[in-house]
């Protein structure tokens, strides 16, 4: 894998609802999506790198303020090519919807034994939110695993009103972990 060239990367620091976000793109897209955004600097990257980081920052704003379902912002995704081709299945789910992990596996063609491999690959997303690894759920529908912790999930889902949310199918008892 090429490392990108600092000097190319444009980032800044993004206040939301569920936090700092470090936002990182490159000339080719969008490249970071962080939570908790320490230690992160701006930085002020190429003309191209600073374009992708405008549109990406003005569509997770609206994503934020209720406005915005779908991201279209350019994408520069670096990984495995099971990375990648998860990463592009969560594109796919639908704005208010989830599916397990055992749903995108047999997604790509793969057993749903292969539910792991998925949330492996779910849990080195590059870019949170805008590939929505939150609204991918354990085989049981509970919030498993997430980078930005529990609370970000479900959060995230609220501001969707995510089906499972509206079927009230999150129990207390899967809350572990979350910030009240």
């Amino acid at each position: 894998m090429k490392r990108r060239n600092r000097a190319e990367v444009a980032v800044v620091i993004l206040r939301t609802p569920i936090g700092r976000l470090g936002v990182a793109a490159t000339a080719r897209g969008l490249c970071r999506v962080e939570f908790d955004a320490k230690g992160i600097r701006a930085a002020r990257g190429s003309a191209a790198a600073r374009a992708h980081l405008k549109k990406a920052v003005q569509q997770l704003r609206e994503y934020f303020a209720g406005a915005r379902k779908e991201f279209d912002v350019p994408l520069d995704l670096r990984g495995t090519q099971h990375q990648v081709r998860v990463w592009r299945a969560l594109e796919e789910i639908p704005f208010g919807r989830t599916r397990t992990y055992g749903d995108v596996a047999r997604k790509l063609g793969l057993p749903v034994a292969a539910a792991r491999a998925v949330g492996r690959a779910c849990a080195t997303n590059p870019v949170a939110v805008v590939l929505p690894c939150h609204r991918v759920l354990g085989g049981d529908g509970g919030l498993h695993g997430f980078g930005g912790g529990l609370w970000r999930k479900r959060a995230l889902l609220e501001l969707e009103n995510s089906e499972y949310i509206r079927q009230g199918v999150l129990f207390k008892d899967n809350m572990k972990g979350w910030k009240n």
